[in-house]
């Protein structure tokens, strides 16, 4: 029997389902948009969401340039994601960006730098925006509530205690996710509007974030920064590796892991920030966070 190849990503896990019995719980489409490839998987039933380990919603999965690509400013990317982002989010009210992960450990850190990068407007009131001759913003609050091992609070009670006080209109949670193939590893951003579970991308997986636990929507925003090592194996040829399950609890990340980190935390800062502040340009943007 071919064994289940662990991955946080939705085109993943429906390409593994299509192999063993179909699809029939699955809508699923392509297309190119910018010079991307975007691909869209809806999970429509409890049956299918549970033989994909993956909750009923809908899931945006863009093929990226690899981030470690020196020459690359990711425009079409960056205009594909926050186009994309913009249509999971509520049109009006205050958005909560909670950067996810540990920035001490570099593949679990995508999501503290990305929060690095927004452009928090919660505090400025009434007019002072038109002081500085910036167009009306969008409020915006930001957090990086790092993790258990470091604050001894879970993530999940750190987020729904500020949005208890903040009362924001949804959550935009950034963090590492985890592929089932290492040609995924830094070449992929996935957004879905199920919400998330901390820590999956790196087997630590914590309380959900999503709709019934925090009472709005929640979108959650990723990029695959590592491989598990028993899914590298179960993809080489018989012979000649060793068993899966020697290889349990062990992580592959490339070794172009700084870079990736730091182009895609950048991009994902700039297309959320370009997604909530549609007036303002991506100059405009660089100005105001850098």
């Amino acid at each position: 029997m071919k064994q289940q190849i662990r991955t946080d990503l939705a085109v993943e896990s429906v390409e593994q389902l299509k192999e063993k019995s179909g699809s029939p719980g699955v809508r699923q489409r392509q297309y190119e948009k910018e010079g991307v490839t975007v691909t869209e998987v809806v999970v429509q039933d409890e049956s299918t969401a549970q033989k994909l380990q993956k909750p009923i919603g809908s899931y945006i999965t863009i093929d990226c340039t690899p981030f470690q690509s020196v020459s690359t400013n990711f425009e079409g990317e960056l205009s594909v994601v926050s186009e994309e982002l913009g249509k999971l989010l509520p049109q009006e009210g205050l958005i909560l960006i909670a950067g996810l992960g540990n920035e001490q450990i570099t593949p679990d850190a995508i999501g503290p730098k990305t929060a690095a990068g927004i452009l928090a407007t919660r505090h400025v009131a009434g007019g002072e925006h038109q002081i500085s001759g910036l167009p009306a913003l969008r409020p915006v609050a930001v957090i990086s509530p790092g993790v258990l091992g470091q604050t001894g609070i879970e993530t999940a009670e750190f987020i729904r205690s500020v949005c208890d006080r903040i009362a924001p209109s949804a959550v935009v949670a950034v963090d590492a996710l985890a592929s089932g193939s290492v040609r995924r590893l830094g070449t992929t951003v996935q957004l879905t509007n199920t919400g998330i579970s901390p820590g999956s991308g790196v087997q630590n997986k914590r309380k959900a974030l999503n709709r019934e636990t925090l009472g709005i929507p929640v979108v959650a925003l990723g990029i695959p920064t590592v491989v598990d090592a028993a899914s590298v194996v179960v993809r080489a040829p018989t012979g000649q590796t060793p068993e899966p399950e020697e290889l349990s609890g062990c992580m592959v990340t490339p070794r172009e892991i700084d870079v990736i980190i730091d182009k895609a935390s950048s991009m994902l800062a700039l297309a959320i920030n370009k997604a909530l502040q549609p007036a303002l340009t991506v100059e405009d943007i660089l100005g105001l966070t850098e």
